[in-house]
């Protein structure tokens, strides 16, 4: 899963660092303010096409002082391995900046995380020196709009390790541009009839207060307005500020005992609109053949937030 073609014509353009979060928010929220930001206005390529290239950033270092702020805030045991949750913010601006791009279909400004799959060979420690290469495919239409996957390929370059080697990580991620249809296509995806959510049992429940989406950006780096505040929330269509998903996917990934290799799949629905009060469910272990699952509602409305599940897989030999 999320190996390239080998026929793949995708050119790998290598950055400095990290592209700043904080920049791409101020050259795309005010536009998406204004109205600005249109599929087919200002785009080189064709409504549908994505540009053919991947963005390529190595010797990150993960910052402790982050791990532990990050670890206590989702609950996660500590460790001097790495939380899935943690690695993915570290990746998160190389993908911000791909989708940010002028040519890119899809405008950055609402897009909706429907789904992260990540898929790891083995533990990220503390002291690892990572790299990661993050590109877009499978374009592709919904009955809501488009979705696109984006994928980060996380390599760890300890000891100055081949930027060629397997993958220790792969992050995917499935956004959803609301309204946003592909000319000439019929959705093959979201016509399906779900059933109604029923709750289960919890197991537990949280409190999350106002403030819980300015207190995941001070550890994450994702200062998105849509998280931080009401007002901001707000002026980008919202009711008010929300969770981040990836704050609360990794509290639930948190209730379970990790393996050293595994695939974490994560499906969002409903927003949590802060403050709130979450109830939860676990059950099962990750070699289960079900594997562990998490699932997160609103007990007052019973609408469903988020059900994600841990499954143990065989580790991948090395090259």
């Amino acid at each position: 899963m999320g190996e390239p073609d080998p026929g793949d014509t995708t050119a790998v353009e290598d950055l400095a660092g990290v592209p700043a979060l904080a920049r791409i928010y101020a050259r795309t929220v005010p536009a998406a303010l204004a109205g600005a930001v249109s599929t087919g206005v200002r785009r080189k390529t064709a409504v549908g096409e994505l540009p053919r290239v991947a963005y390529r950033v190595t010797r990150l270092r993960p910052d402790p002082d982050r791990v532990t702020d990050f670890a206590r805030l989702t609950r996660a045991p500590a460790s001097d391995v790495l939380p899935p949750g943690f690695v993915h913010t570290m990746v998160f601006p190389v993908a911000m900046a791909l989708l940010a791009r002028d040519d890119f279909p899809l405008p950055l400004p609402g897009l909706v995380h429907l789904r992260n799959v990540w898929t790891q060979q083995r533990p990220v420690t503390l002291d690892s020196v990572l790299g990661v290469t993050t590109r877009a495919e499978d374009l592709r239409p919904h009955r809501a709009g488009t979705l696109v996957d984006v994928i980060s390929e996380i390599r760890d370059e300890t000891g100055g390790g081949d930027p060629g080697e397997r993958p220790v990580a792969i992050d995917r991620s499935t956004y959803l541009a609301w309204g946003r249809f592909l000319r000439g296509t019929v959705p093959t995806e979201g016509t399906e009839r779900r059933d109604p959510f029923t709750p289960p049992l919890p197991t537990g429940q949280w409190r999350l207060g106002a403030d819980t989406g300015r207190r995941f950006a001070a550890v994450s780096g994702d200062w998105n307005p849509i998280h931080v505040s009401a007002p901001t929330a707000r002026l980008l269509g919202m009711k008010g500020a929300i969770a981040h998903g990836m704050y609360t996917a990794s509290r639930g990934l948190a209730t379970t005992r990790l393996p050293e290799s595994f695939t974490w799949d994560v499906t969002f629905a409903a927003p949590v609109l802060l403050p709130a009060t979450v109830a939860v469910r676990v059950d099962g272990r990750p070699e289960d053949e079900a594997g562990a699952r998490f699932t997160g509602w609103n007990p007052r409305s019973g609408r469903l937030h988020l059900t994600s599940t841990v499954r143990s897989t065989p580790p991948v030999p090395a090259d």
